[in-house]
């Protein structure tokens, strides 16, 4: 829930923001672009070189973290083993500068419609992801993805229902 409300803050904090297109802004969407570039062509050198060595990252679970090591292992093994395609489709970044506070600093904001196809044959599915980076020094620092597992698992013919409830012995 912490997570859900930082995000909302950061929300509410953009109209306190420099202008849009300044070169700091301009240079948080060029390191976004490139990234999801990487990610798209599995060019995990060029994933590596743009995240910082203290990367962290959170999502899209409450309880979801990944460090630099973990992340680029994880996209690694997906490709080779999970996803036969993903496709990022009608993305849009932008960026802003937080002046003052706990939140300071270079932020880039991706929105973006994801495919994903399976090597099972299973799929595809269709998401809207949203991912939030902090940039510190022309590197990916931080970042938090959303979107909604639910609906992927729901594509995937998946059903949830709710707990069964056993009626409490006297």
């Amino acid at each position: 829930m912490k997570y859900l409300l930082y995000a909302i803050g950061l929300v509410f904090l953009i109209p306190s923001c420099t202008q849009i297109g300044t070169d700091h802004t301009e240079t948080s969407i060029t390191v976004v672009k490139q990234y999801l570039e990487a990610v798209d062509n599995h060019d995990y050198d060029l994933m590596e070189s743009l995240l910082a060595d203290d990367y962290l990252g959170f999502g899209p679970s409450l309880d979801d973290s990944t460090n630099k090591e973990l992340a680029l292992a994880s996209w690694k093994w997906n490709v080779e083993n999970l996803y036969e395609d993903v496709q990022y489709e009608r993305t849009q970044t932008f960026a802003s500068t937080i002046k003052d506070g706990e939140l300071a600093g270079e932020w880039a904001y991706n929105w973006a419609y994801v495919t994903i196809k399976y090597k099972d044959g299973s799929g595809p599915v269709s998401l809207m992801v949203n991912v939030v980076y902090k940039i510190e020094d022309g590197k990916i620092a931080r970042s938090r993805t959303f979107y909604n597992e639910a609906d992927i698992y729901e594509q995937l013919g998946y059903r949830v229902f709710p707990p069964l409830t056993i009626p409490e012995s006297e």
